[in-house]
């Protein structure tokens, strides 16, 4: 994965590398599931390394774009910061670091996965249409943890346990 990171100057490996490492997220959980062997555990590691490889993207995306990205880093540093305020809220309430696996952390990390090939084509516009949803799935995650009485990582939404 963080192979990603050091070949961003070459689109051709940076794109194979790139799509293995979105199969092998996808399959991963899928395998779990059908196999009946999901775990706690499981659910952790897979929220960690989408962690570092949304954090590769996001780091590739502002190299890529140089100085045509400085209009979206406020909005950038806004999700951090929330991401980094859920991060802490759960760990203060539930004793653990935790990131849910709702729908909306799901259609957030799928916008950043494909935001690459957008702009790989130099199709930046989708940024916006990123931020908004990021934003949007970081306040519900933050609602979650914050009227929660027991973490759950597998909670879909703020509507649906």
């Amino acid at each position: 994965m963080l192979a990603l990171f050091f070949s961003f100057h070459n689109a051709s490996l940076f794109l194979v590398l790139y799509l293995v490492c979105g199969l092998s997220d996808v399959l991963d959980g899928y395998v779990a599931r059908k196999t009946k062997t999901q775990s706690e555990l499981g659910a952790r590691l897979d929220s960690m390394a989408d962690l570092i490889l949304f954090t590769v993207i996001t780091l590739s995306i502002i190299l890529w774009m140089g100085n045509e990205v400085r209009i979206f880093l406020p909005w950038i540093i806004i999700i951090v910061l929330i991401r980094c305020t859920n991060l802490a809220i759960a760990a203060y309430k539930y004793r653990s670091f935790a990131i849910l696996h709702t729908w909306g952390n799901k259609l957030a990390g799928f916008l950043l996965f494909i935001t690459p090939l957008f702009i790989l084509y130099r199709q930046s516009v989708i940024l916006w249409f990123v931020c908004f949803v990021a934003i949007l799935s970081a306040a519900e995650e933050s609602i979650i943890h914050l009227t929660s009485p027991r973490l759950n990582l597998n909670r879909r939404s703020i509507f649906k346990e």
